[in-house]
């Protein structure tokens, strides 16, 4: 039987009253509600919201390839992107540290000089190691180099971790493949600067911006909504700037994941034959073979 989305009118209430109330479902077994047996909660408006506020790292993937793509037609210098960067980052590590009062760093013990030390060593790290990241690809042809680069920023988007719990979701995973397409792509810059300032930037884009937006979101969903918003509208204009056809695309694509895939799931839920719910029987998941025998 399918589930109804409308609920019945009370018992005893006339049909002019009861089109003026509206009273809330409880999830309770002890209390009389003027629901049906198979009554279930829609929750098209909460899964409209979390498409709309644009969570996925489409955004993210397009301003590192905008941006790299810069450094390569010698339009952007990596000493301004990683200094941007730099101030960005610091920016965003005090606005992090001061959304929560402080709270989360109480509960992992760890300190601000922690910090900044583990930053010093990933920067004097990375910018070491710049000279061997840009020859490591040399022997391998740029059309190669860009076609695993596709694919590993693909790998990025399926593997990412929107908020579901899926056995595909990985972050770990999602996060290598990111950081070996910006590899990838640093490998193709004119200097070992140039390679330095794409794996920071990668950093950035990849690793702490996620962290910042899912702090956001749990403690002012507003503000995480309204820099969503913000971020996104940006990312369509830093396309507009490269190609005019390709923010169109983008733009289409962001509107068809946004709205049209959440109203044809919507949808789709009218031809469920089976719902789960509240009523379903008990299912017993503990190990009772110790109890047996």
């Amino acid at each position: 039987m399918r589930a109804a989305v409308e609920p019945q009118a009370a018992p005893g209430l006339g049909a002019s009253e009861s089109r003026y109330r509206h009273p809330r479902w409880k999830k309770v077994l002890y209390e009389r509600q003027p629901f049906p047996d198979n009554f279930w909660v829609c929750h098209c408006v909460l899964s409209l919201f979390h498409c709309f506020t644009l969570r996925h790292p489409l955004p993210s993937v397009c301003v590192f390839v905008v941006l790299w793509w810069y450094m390569d037609q010698d339009r952007l210098s990596p000493h301004l992107l990683f200094t941007y960067g730099l101030i960005t980052s610091l920016f965003g590590y005090l606005m992090f540290d001061a959304i929560d009062s402080g709270e989360g760093r109480n509960h992992s013990g760890r300190t601000r000089w922690a910090d900044l030390k583990s930053t010093v060593v990933f920067v004097a790290f990375t910018y070491g190691f710049s000279p061997v990241l840009k020859t490591l690809t040399e022997s391998i042809s740029t059309d190669t180099i860009y076609a695993m680069s596709v694919f590993m920023l693909l790998g990025h988007l399926i593997f990412f971790d929107y908020g579901a719990t899926a056995a595909i979701v990985s972050s770990t995973l999602s996060l290598n493949m990111a950081i070996f397409a910006s590899v990838c792509l640093a490998s193709r810059l004119p200097s070992s600067l140039h390679a330095f300032a794409t794996l920071s930037l990668a950093i950035e884009v990849f690793a702490l911006w996620p962290m910042f937006q899912k702090k956001l979101k749990a403690i002012t969903p507003r503000c995480y909504f309204a820099v969503s918003v913000v971020f996104t509208l940006a990312t369509v204009l830093g396309v507009l700037t490269v190609s005019v056809t390709g923010a169109v695309l983008f733009a289409l694509l962001l509107l068809a994941v946004a709205f049209l895939c959440p109203h044809y799931l919507i949808k789709l839920q009218s031809s469920k034959d089976n719902i789960h719910g509240p009523w379903d029987e008990a299912e017993i998941k503990e190990d009772l073979s110790r109890f047996l025998g």
